[in-house]
């Protein structure tokens, strides 16, 4: 070896000072590595590190501005900062430095020669910078940001109205969802709060004709009612239950339309073991079971479920509601019924509605006229119950649906698929949609052992009657005119 066998450390390539200027990104590697050595190695001297050389900066001045050449001292990559574009201020496609294809976005050459005077605040080459103070997506220039008098600069407009909008239908779905279990979960509750008796009677009973038969029940049951609640509704302290309403509604299997029909109280029908009797009596001797057995016996149709009301139950329902909505074509008065209402269209309170149903003593036409109010007054219940300003009412919604449970008594067996269709059938029926009746009589003051009964048109009434069964249509003379 030269140096008498010592090995040599190969030194620089002979044009790596000349051209490091233009091609130092070549040698950058091995000069931070040969600068890291010689620093480890003044540390262990105890001598200072050696300064990193400096290059100075490139002006816009002198005679190559704006001819697009290159410049004869540039920077190592170090100094030059990354990014895309950090070469394009050399790449000679632009007139100047920093004005060359993607300058804008590249290292320090382009942020050096932006514009000295732009403002601070301003976000253009941000990075996602959007259209107000950023760069467009389509490239080019970036839009100026607005300014107000004085040239000051406008702040970015904040988007209340997105914020107030979100806010509004997240409000809105709330009320949508807390609607939508009060809708829900009040006829869940109800149905809790429903008794079931047992209804069907023993031994044979009917065949099952087509359609549905609901016998619905309004007793006279004094349970709940205090003593002062009594006399004010003149409902007496008669022992035992007896029934002031008597319906048989029947829903259709198919298509079509239900049928309401009343059997008056004092109807004078055979009563199973017990002779013949007013049918409401039926009810005070042998409760439901009994009713059942006799309606049964007297029809020939076979009662499917059973429904009841009572007065207490009765008066909470119309209380709920606000009140019911009647049009009397005169002044009624009954000392018993314990009413005095003038003529004309009227809201009915809980007692005044039950005194309504009830009243018998100053209509001419006796126990008929008191079902045909009966049935009236039901389906404007009906329909205030199923009108929107109940059901988007949940105040008003609860009450009514917890009274009503409160009220029924339905017959053992019955399903809330039952109830659904019978509440169906009852709103048909307050629409004008369906058919209400009273069974054909013949006479209305018949004098039997037990007082003065109704007596039905037996053929007349068994031609309802086998309409019913056999799901034909009602005979257009049984249909009363009004």
């Amino acid at each position: 070896m030269p140096d008498g066998g010592r090995p040599q450390r190969p030194g620089p390539p002979d044009d790596e000072g000349r051209d490091s200027a233009h091609y130092g990104w070549l040698y950058e590697g091995a000069g931070r590595e040969r600068s890291a050595r010689e620093n480890r190695s003044r540390a262990r001297r105890g001598e200072a590190p050696s300064p990193e050389p400096t290059q100075p900066m490139p002006t816009r001045s002198g005679p190559d501005r704006g001819r697009g050449q290159r410049p004869q001292n540039p920077p190592p990559r170090a100094q030059r900062g990354g990014g895309r574009g950090e070469y394009a201020a050399y790449s000679g496609s632009g007139n100047d430095y920093g004005e060359g294809r993607g300058s804008d976005r590249g290292g320090d050459y382009g942020n050096d020669y932006r514009n000295e005077y732009a403002d601070p605040r301003d976000d253009r080459d941000r990075p996602g910078a959007r259209e107000y103070g950023g760069r467009p997506r389509g490239g080019g220039r970036a839009a100026p940001p607005p300014r107000g008098p004085g040239g000051r600069l406008l702040p970015e407009p904040k988007q209340r109205r997105r914020r107030s909008g979100f806010r509004l239908r997240r409000i809105l779905l709330l009320l949508l969802v807390a609607w939508l279990v009060i809708l829900i979960g009040v006829p869940i509750l109800a149905w809790s709060r429903v008794t079931k008796v047992p209804y069907e009677p023993a031994g044979e009973r009917p065949a099952s004709g087509s359609g549905t038969n609901f016998l619905l029940v309004g007793s006279d049951s004094r349970q709940g009612l205090t003593a002062e609640q009594r006399n004010a509704l003149g409902t007496g302290r008669a022992a035992g239950q007896r029934t002031d309403t008597i319906m048989i509604l029947h829903v259709p299997s198919l298509a079509g339309s239900p049928t309401l029909v009343s059997l008056p109280r004092d109807s004078y029908v055979p009563v199973p073991g017990h002779g013949r009797n007013k049918i409401n009596a039926a009810f005070s001797i042998g409760g439901p079971k009994l009713l059942t057995e006799t309606v049964e016996s007297a029809t020939g149709l076979k009662m499917d479920s059973y429904v009841e009301i009572g007065f207490g139950g009765f008066v909470g329902v119309v209380e709920g509601l606000g009140g019911v909505t009647m049009c009397l074509p005169k002044s009624i008065k009954d000392e018993k019924a314990h009413i005095d209402l003038p003529s004309g269209c009227q809201n009915l309170n809980g007692p005044n509605a039950l005194g309504y149903v009830r009243a018998r003593y100053f209509d001419p036409k006796g126990d008929l006229g008191r079902v045909e109010r009966q049935r009236q007054f039901l389906s404007a219940v009906v329909k205030k119950t199923a009108s929107p300003g109940t059901l988007v009412n949940p105040v008003r919604y609860t009450r009514v649906g917890l009274s009503a449970g409160d009220a029924l008594t339905v017959g053992e067996g019955t399903t809330v698929v039952d109830m659904a269709r019978f509440g169906l059938a009852m709103r048909s029926l307050s629409s004008g949609s369906g058919t209400t009746l009273t069974v054909p009589v013949s006479s209305t003051s018949v004098s039997t052992p037990v007082g003065s009964a109704v007596r039905w048109d037996r053929q007349r009434a068994l031609n309802l009657f086998h309409a019913l069964r056999d799901g034909g249509p009602i005979p257009p003379s049984l249909i009363p005119n009004d």
